[in-house]
């Protein structure tokens, strides 16, 4: 059996690798003058929701992990603006916006759910 980190088993780690991978998908979609901009500002940021919950499992204090969270959460919304703004300029379809909403929707609940698990915790210290 292969070892894991405990981010490995959070949902809301899951879900944010799941929705990275489709976006790295999505992006083949955007025309070529957009690779270096819209295309890399959105990489980054996606990329940077299931690192933020991997780095913030990493540490010590709870405080700590929210803070990670709240970076994860920021990333996601702004993801979710650039897709917005993606579709106004047809760079994708809106069935690809409706296809993908549904995991930043589930994404945004989980990253919510486990900062206030953490809080909860805080509060019990």
């Amino acid at each position: 059996m292969r070892e894991t980190y405990q981010f490995e088993n959070l949902d809301a780690w899951k879900k944010a690798k799941e929705l990275t991978i489709l976006v790295y998908q999505l992006l083949a979609k955007f025309p070529s003058h957009e690779r270096f901009d819209l295309c890399s500002q959105m990489r980054r940021g996606v990329i940077s929701v299931p690192s933020n919950i991997a780095e913030g499992s990493g540490r010590i204090s709870y405080k700590e992990k929210i803070h990670f969270l709240e970076i994860a959460y920021g990333s996601l919304m702004e993801v979710y603006c650039q897709l917005l703004i993606a579709v106004e300029l047809n760079y994708i379809a809106d069935d690809d916006l409706e296809q993908i909403k549904p995991f930043v929707f589930e994404t945004s609940r989980l990253i919510s759910g486990l900062r206030r698990s953490y809080e909860a915790k805080i509060h019990t210290l």
